[in-house]
């Protein structure tokens, strides 16, 4: 039987994962209290949730866009001319 020619190999599918997994800690490590009109929470302030966080959701987004952009070398046969 031919072998199926899919869009994505398995090493897309897993870089595709890790990228998406990269994005939800990033979006987790953005929570936190938040403020109300009695009281002032600082922490919405921290560096944990404004510049750590936005650089690990970037980090994410552009992992899974190198999964979707990588092509695997392709595997020399004795068989092509």
């Amino acid at each position: 039987m031919d072998k199926k020619k899919f869009a994505f190999t398995r090493t897309n599918y897993i870089l595709i994962a890790v990228g998406m997994a990269v994005i939800i800690i990033g979006l987790l490590l953005m929570t936190g209290p938040n403020s109300t009109e009695e009281q002032f929470v600082e922490d919405i302030f921290s560096v944990r949730r404004i510049k750590v966080s936005p650089i690990v959701t970037l980090a994410g987004f552009l992992t899974i866009i190198a999964a979707i952009m990588y092509k695997p070398k392709k595997e020399k046969t004795g068989d092509e001319v």
